[in-house]
């Protein structure tokens, strides 16, 4: 265990690097577009058009979180549901997987802490109340039932696109679409997490724990649907890495099938 943290430690901390910016995104972007004394939100009295806004600034906050140095390198989970979804497809190993895990929890804490400290009433007004997901009008059964339909979108598109030769340099941009997509849409029946990291992580300050089952749940037994469906379809062998963005000059600690195809192709050569 130790061995694996000392070698693979900086892959852990751009993960929760990469989670705790997007929740300090989060933050600001929400205080911006909802807080009471907010300008904007005197200036854009649509609550669609404001939630458009924040997807689609959330959106791109993700996408240049994948295709960043960092993201590149630690493949840009930034969702433990997504690290336990490529465990399960093999391409994980167990060590990594959970200080995964852990690097997450702890950097989407550690961001969102980190902007109540420099943004202060912005980010702990009640309107905002540290951009807590909970369920909306219908009900926390709602609120399961979109989160699992939205957490098994996410998987599945990240599946076929990362692993479509063709596609796979926009798999960024294909999530990035999706989470701008889903705020827009689904934020008013869950509140959008598709991430239990993240919704822990505004959960404990706010001391507001309703319904979280729903986001431990449904995102997990989405994903891992998504991941059931696309090996039933495509085969187990069809999942090359657990990374989001592979074809880069950046270090690999997964099972990477990229790595083990290389490996062939030069055994190949060397026999002809």
């Amino acid at each position: 265990m130790m061995q694996i943290l000392r070698k693979h430690y900086p892959e852990y901390l751009m993960e929760a690097a990469g989670l705790g910016i997007f929740m300090i995104s989060a933050a600001v972007v929400t205080a911006l577009l909802e807080h009471p004394a907010s300008s904007i939100r005197q200036a854009i009295a649509d609550p669609l058009l404001r939630r458009f806004i924040i997807g689609l600034a959330m959106g791109l906050t993700a996408i240049c979180i994948i295709y960043s140095p960092w993201g590149k390198q630690s493949g840009a989970h930034i969702n433990p549901v997504v690290t336990l979804t490529f465990f399960r497809l093999g391409k994980i190993k167990p060590w990594d997987a959970l200080f995964y895990i852990l690097a997450q929890f702890v950097g989407a804490l550690l961001g969102l802490l980190l902007a109540a400290v420099v943004f202060k009433n912005a980010v702990t007004d009640p309107a905002i109340n540290y951009i807590i997901t909970i369920p909306g009008v219908g009900g926390a059964g709602v609120a399961f039932l979109a989160e699992l339909v939205i957490s098994f979108g996410v998987m599945l598109t990240i599946l076929f696109v990362s692993n479509t030769p063709k596609l796979s340099p926009f798999t960024g941009i294909f999530a990035g679409v999706l989470i701008a997509t889903y705020i827009t849409v689904e934020a008013p029946l869950s509140g959008m997490s598709m991430n239990p990291a993240r919704t822990l992580a505004s959960a404990i300050p706010a001391q507001n724990w309703t319904a979280i089952w729903v986001y431990f749940t449904a995102p997990l037994l989405g994903m891992l649907t998504a991941a059931e469906v696309y090996v039933r379809t495509r085969g187990r062998n069809a999942v090359k890495c657990a990374k989001l963005h592979h074809h880069n000059n950046k270090r690999c600690i997964f099972r990477c099938g990229y790595r083990q195809q290389k490996l062939g192709d030069t055994k190949w050569i060397l026999k002809r």
